[in-house]
């Protein structure tokens, strides 16, 4: 009998063994959400957030051998303060970072993920820069580049609009003046007279002087490369002066808040985006788990962020590994399923296709795919 009790004690105590390394095999993964949670474009950095949580929420939901936890980070779309972000993700040993979300900050915060060996996946951050000037391991987007957007942009402007006199205005910032110089050199490529190139200041309450240029030029398309704060204002004091020219922008100004801003003028405001996501039937399921948590599936970035998070996932499963270099090794040799397609990558961390389509804005803050 006291044999049997001892055979029955090592049973237990070796079954107690698994079932504790299986806990402990369960590893909990930080994943930093960076990107302008205060500030001027808050919004932005809203749709990203819902986006990345979406992901966390229902991979955790699903179980699997490791489980991720949020740790948001606002750097209000300021250079400076987006270094000083990711210094302090290194810091706290974070190796995982879905953003950041404008160009201008995720540029010089890349830099440190690099040298630190952090895994960075920007859903948002369109300019060529932050992948074409230096080699990266550990960078890469869930979106396509601004020499990408641009050609479709001027695609559709040179093919549909036709336009006589054409004006560029962009924010002096890294991602609007980089779009807007793409958009130029195609437009000018095709023989579209560029007759006006010129940046604005970001911030400023008045555009009367700019303004007053595109009506002594007498252009009748305008294309801008910024935010919807500064398209908003252009468009409304645009239309009060009696322009009216068509206006263009990309999808910084694609926000519901410029209506709140331009008011009547947003009509028929042009906007490259990414191709809605949110409408396909395929991810019906997923806009629900959106709409559950009252978060709103629709913008240019929600499923973006959500396939960065899901990439992250997969290559942690797929590369058996939370070691940030393993995973980032298994990303540039894999492909991805996502919300937002398959998804794969070049040497350089970038999309190897990517599309962007033209919608119409309206008034109402709809918008509808342009003809």
């Amino acid at each position: 009998m006291k044999s049997l009790n001892r055979l029955t004690q090592i049973a237990l105590a070796v079954s107690a063994a698994v079932s504790f390394a299986g806990v402990a095999h369960a590893e909990t993964v930080k994943i930093a959400i960076a990107g302008p949670m205060t500030g001027a474009v808050t919004q932005y950095g809203e749709m990203v957030k819902a986006g990345a949580l979406t992901a966390i929420e229902q991979i955790n939901a699903a179980g699997g051998s490791n489980k991720f936890e949020a740790v948001i980070m606002d750097d209000s779309c300021e250079p400076k303060q987006a270094v000083a972000v990711a210094n302090k993700i290194v810091s706290q040993g974070i190796k995982y970072v879905i953003g950041h979300v404008c160009s201008g900050s995720t540029i010089p915060a890349s830099d440190i993920y690099e040298n630190e060996g952090v895994v960075m996946i920007t859903p948002s951050a369109t300019a060529p820069q932050l992948t074409e000037n230096k080699p990266h391991k550990f960078i890469f987007r869930t979106i396509g580049r601004d020499d990408q957007q641009g050609p479709a942009a001027a695609k559709y402007v040179i093919e549909k609009l036709k336009p006589k006199k054409a004006a560029i205005l962009h924010d002096k910032q890294s991602y609007g003046q980089g779009v807007a110089t793409s958009v130029k050199e195609s437009l000018e490529a095709a023989k579209v007279p560029v007759v006006l190139f010129e940046g604005i200041n970001a911030g400023d309450s008045d555009y009367s002087a700019v303004i007053t240029k595109l009506k002594s030029k007498g252009v009748d398309f305008v294309y801008f490369g910024g935010y919807h704060p500064e398209m908003g204002m252009l468009l409304r004091q645009a239309r009060e002066q009696g322009v009216k020219a068509i206006f263009m922008g990309p999808e910084g100004v694609g926000n519901k808040d410029i209506t709140a801003i331009a008011g009547p003028a947003s009509e028929g405001m042009l906007v490259t985006l990414p191709a809605d996501f949110a409408a396909d039937p395929a991810n019906a399921a997923l806009v629900k788990a959106f709409k559950d948590k009252k978060r709103d599936a629709s913008g240019p970035f929600q499923m973006s962020a959500y396939s960065a998070v899901k990439v992250i996932s997969d290559a942690m499963t797929g590369a058996k590994s939370t070691d940030p270099t393993k995973v980032a090794a298994y990303i540039h040799s894999h492909s991805f399923k996502t919300p937002i397609g398959t998804v794969a990558y070049d040497a350089k961390g970038d999309l190897k296709s990517f599309k962007f389509v033209v919608y119409t804005w309206h008034k109402d803050a709809t918008k509808t795919e342009a003809k």
